[in-house]
């Protein structure tokens, strides 16, 4: 009987481990499906996106990321871009956000035109749209005077709605990144 037992114990944990295992090895890990932070809170990616935020929207703690925005000036953070990849694998792009100047309205009314649905107000004096894309999960722009912060969600995380957390990221970052009231990053963070 106890010979039976343990028999059964062991099978069951083999049979768990092999069912808990991905084609390539890897190890499966419960999605959190926490909703996004509503405020700013170090550490920090790229120096102004807040890591908790992007670990939630990607399904993956500890990011790899490459990029950086120019200094604060005294409008908004300079322009740049920040990317986020998948630790395993070919290292898939998984998040882009980019900050560029000399943006225009009219890219809103592309965005609104192809099947883009507005932006709640963010920020004074701004406008933008978020859709469903088919290379993306999520995307939003935002245009506030010469600048335009744009986030893509690249690639899915099952039980997450991507939208949902692009627009979340987009109203976390959005007056950091866009308002001359944001305050600068320390050093550390």
């Amino acid at each position: 009987m106890k010979k039976t037992i343990q028999t059964t114990f062991l099978t069951c944990a083999l049979l768990m481990l092999v069912a808990c295992q991905g084609d390539d090895g890897s190890t499966f890990t419960a999605v959190d499906r926490s909703p996004l932070p509503t405020e700013a809170a170090p550490p920090y990616i790229c120096e102004h996106i807040p890591q908790r935020a992007v670990e939630l929207l990607i399904g993956q703690s500890d990011p790899l990321t490459s990029g950086g925005f120019g200094p604060k000036t005294a409008e908004s953070v300079g322009v740049g871009s920040c990317s986020a990849y998948r630790r395993e694998g070919d290292r898939q792009k998984v998040l882009q956000v980019v900050l560029t100047a000399n943006a225009s309205p009219d890219r809103v009314k592309d965005g609104l035109a192809s099947g883009g649905t507005p932006l709640p107000e963010m920020l004074p004096n701004s406008t933008g749209f978020y859709r469903k894309t088919e290379e993306s999960l999520g995307y939003a722009m935002l245009v506030r005077g010469e600048k335009m912060l744009a986030i893509a969600q690249l690639a899915p995380v099952q039980g997450r709605d991507g939208v949902a957390d692009v627009l979340a990221l987009m109203k976390l970052i959005a007056p950091r990144m866009l308002s001359a009231s944001s305050s600068p990053v320390s050093e550390g963070s």
